[in-house]
This record gives structure tokens, C-alpha cells and sequence, in this order.
């Protein structure tokens, strides 16, 4: 080892580039092992030289797997270890203690409530025809990513391994339960208004939209009983496309 110590601006910059190809290569038994040891080998040449470089990079070359976005908070705390001069067994740990949370929280987060809440909130932009569904499905989606990307990167270089206190106090699970509340809030005006524009397009009197109820409700009663979600929306669509004057 030549130097340690607090990491540098330029060196943060090359490691959070380096962390948005993290999947670029990804293979089954080290699955994103390499492109862990991509992003930290920048660090790893100005910390470590000759045999003890080809040690450091044998060790990050090893398993790694967690939720993409959330990878640079646990590189980056990995990077301050390094940089400090801990031991190879704590930087480890540290490592493998974080990626299996770190994946179910983001999965759990993103795919479970963020990208649900844009592809929604873009199905209302696109239901009024207009041009800006696509451009709020990136906005809604990508925001929220970059910000837990790059903050998440800079808390991991500033904190070292106590950023597992602060991606507690971040609550991720629960900030995902209210983002899936919020969605299904979304889905039920969406479908009350797809209902009003289909009566009207039918010339039906709004009564008739009491009918909805005990479809939605025997829909639900269907998804419990695990039956494939694409066959409920293409039984939904052929139902709608079945009504006068519904095209």
C-alpha cells in the first residue's frame, strides 16, 4: 500500500462515472463482481502497486450483487475502506453484510413503487393524447435513480461503513409501501375516468358505471387466486373492446 486518506474530488468523480457501468459486464458466478472491481480499480492503482495491486484486485473480483442503483453507496463506502487502510477481512464484510438488504430495498423501492408511479402517472398524459407521456414516465423514473445514485455515492465516500446509519434512517421499505399506495390511488381514478370516457363514447348513462364495481372486484378475486396478470389485462381489454362504440 503507497497512500491512504480521505478520497480525492477527481478520484470520486472517476469512481461515480464508473459506477453507471456497473452491469456492462455481468456474468453468473461472479455476477456484478467485475463491474465492481471496474469502478474501484482506479482507487485500487493509486492505493496498492505490484503484488499487493494483483491481491486487491483478486479480492474485489469476487461475488457481488445487489440492486444497480443502490451499488454505489455500498462501492463507494467499500473505496473509503480502502482508502483508510482497513483490513482486506473488514472491507469484506462490509461488502457482503450490505448487498442482499441493498437489493431488496431497492427492488422493493424502484421497481415495486417508483416505476409503477410513472408508468401510471404517464397512462393519464397519454390518456388526453398528449405528447408529454414518455417524457413524464423518464422524468418520474430517472429523478428519484440519479438522486439515490449520486447521493447515496457521496454519503458511502463520506461516511465510510457507518453509511449503514444513514440508509436506515432513508427507510427505503417504507418509502416504497407509501409510493404503492399512492399508485393504486392512481389506478382507481385512472379506471374511473376510462370508464366515464368509454360511457360516454357508448352513450350510456352514468349509472351504468355501478357495473365497473363487481368487475373490479372480481378481478381482484381472480389476481388472489393467482391467475396470470397478462391474461387478466387481455380479458379487461377484450371486455372494453367489446362494448358498443368502444372503437
Amino acid at each position: 500500500m503507497i497512500a491512504t486518506g480521505t478520497l480525492s474530488g477527481p478520484i470520486r468523480r472517476t469512481l461515480l462515472l464508473r459506477s453507471f457501468l456497473l452491469q456492462a459486464s455481468w456474468n453468473f458466478e461472479q455476477m456484478q463482481g467485475l463491474g465492481a472491481l471496474f469502478i474501484l480499480s482506479p482507487l485500487l492503482r493509486k492505493l496498492y502497486q505490484g503484488e499487493e495491486l494483483q491481491q486487491a484486485c483478486a479480492r474485489h473480483l469476487s461475488y457481488f450483487n445487489t440492486h444497480p442503483f443502490v451499488a454505489p453507496l455500498i462501492l463507494s463506502g467499500v473505496a473509503q475502506l480502502e482508502a483508510n487502510g482497513a483490513a482486506a477481512e473488514e472491507v469484506d464484510e462490509f461488502r457482503q453484510l450490505l448487498m442482499a438488504p441493498c437489493a431488496a430495498m431497492g427492488d422493493a423501492f424502484f421497481w415495486g413503487g417508483v416505476r409503477p408511479l410513472a408508468a401510471v402517472l404517464a397512462m393519464f398524459f397519454a390518456l388526453h393524447d398528449s405528447l408529454l407521456a414518455p417524457v413524464i414516465l423518464l422524468i418520474i423514473f430517472n429523478v428519484p435513480h440519479l438522486l439515490v445514485r449520486v447521493v447515496g455515492f457521496s454519503k458511502g465516500c463520506d461516511l465510510g461503513e457507518e453509511v449503514v446509519d444513514f440508509l436506515a434512517r432513508c427507510r427505503l421499505p417504507d418509502l416504497a409501501i407509501h409510493l404503492k399506495q399512492g399508485t393504486l390511488i392512481l389506478l382507481g381514478i385512472l379506471c374511473a375516468e376510462l370508464t366515464y370516457s368509454t360511457m360516454n363514447v357508448a352513450r350510456l348513462p352514468w349509472n351504468w358505471g355501478w357495473v365497473v364495481v363487481p368487475v373490479v372486484f372480481f378481478l381482484g378475486w381472480l389476481a388472489r387466486q393467482r391467475l396470470s396478470p397478462l391474461l387478466l389485462a387481455l380479458l379487461l381489454v377484450a371486455v372494453i373492446l367489446a362494448l358498443p362504440g368502444s372503437y
